[in-house]
């Protein structure tokens, strides 16, 4: 009796809680993390940006002791008055090349992933196309690309295939290697279970050659940028390559090293958002290493 009181006893009512506090739980966890990752990458590119401050003040103080000829080597406090006053044409010129590249990189993916997964599903294929890739790599695209201009003419097409050329390799590649690399025991245990080899092709492999798969994503999207900018510099009426040759034809040396410190700059932009959208969708991928580093 006085057990069954006390139980009684214990069912007070209570206080309602506050799916308020809740949420701002969760945002300050969102936000510490993304604060952590910050700090992280900041941590990570700090010694590069040390290094080109040091070039950048050596650069500067040569230039200023040795009296070169500016038409020879600009300093970077020309090459940087260049970028303040070229800004709108560089701005203008960089979105053409950007969407040169970003439709070429997105259509190597895809016919990538498309053949790779024939590749894989047919040995005859597999035979039949493979070679014929390595082959096409012997080709130089410096060789190519003025046939692509003769062919497909100064428009977006003659970019866009040269872009995909280049960048179709190192993408079926990665992701064919990936594939060959999946836990044997994994497919005996999939196949176990009744799963057929499509089951096992989109349940298994493809998603463990994703992190092989965004190795050659990064090796493509700095070949794409040079292919893009190659194909411009041979024949076209818009983008980095051809600003960069208007200005060379001009003689503006700090205009060629403008356009320059644009490609590189769109170069590492590009290749930092391969490697956080590599982080947002397979952070599986990089939970053993935060492990390691704690």
């Amino acid at each position: 009796m006085i057990q069954q009181t006390h139980e009684q006893g214990d069912t007070t009512p209570q206080p309602p809680v506050n799916p308020t506090l809740h949420s701002d739980a969760s945002l300050h966890s969102h936000l510490w993390k993304w604060r952590r990752w910050l700090q992280r990458w900041f941590l990570t590119l700090l010694p590069a940006l040390i290094c080109l401050f040091l070039l950048l003040v050596v650069w500067q103080w040569y230039t200023m002791q040795s009296g070169v000829n500016v038409l020879l080597l600009p300093s970077p406090f020309l090459v940087g008055t260049a970028l303040v006053e070229q800004r709108d044409l560089l701005w203008s010129n960089m979105l053409v090349t950007l969407y040169e590249t970003a439709v070429g990189l997105v259509t190597a993916l895809a016919t990538g992933v498309f053949f790779t997964t024939l590749m894989d599903f047919s040995s005859w294929f597999r035979r039949g196309i493979y070679p014929l890739l390595v082959m096409s790599q012997t080709v130089p695209f410096v060789a190519i690309a003025p046939l692509l201009i003769v062919w497909f003419g100064f428009g977006l097409l003659s970019k866009i295939f040269l872009i995909t050329l280049v960048c179709f390799f190192p993408i079926t590649v990665a992701l064919t290697d990936g594939l060959s690399a999946t836990d044997p025991e994994a497919i005996k245990l999939y196949r176990t279970f009744g799963a057929s080899r499509v089951r096992i092709f989109w349940s298994l492999r493809l998603p463990g050659a994703v992190p092989a798969l965004f190795s050659g994503i990064r090796i493509a999207v700095s070949y794409s940028i040079l292919s893009a900018i190659f194909s411009e510099y041979i024949g076209a009426t818009a983008g980095l390559g051809f600003y960069m040759q208007l200005n060379q034809s001009t003689f503006s040396t700090a205009g060629v090293m403008a356009t320059i410190a644009v490609v590189a700059l769109l170069t590492a932009s590009l290749f930092g958002f391969t490697h956080l959208a590599e982080h947002l969708l397979i952070p599986w991928y990089y939970i053993p290493s935060r492990s390691a580093e704690k």
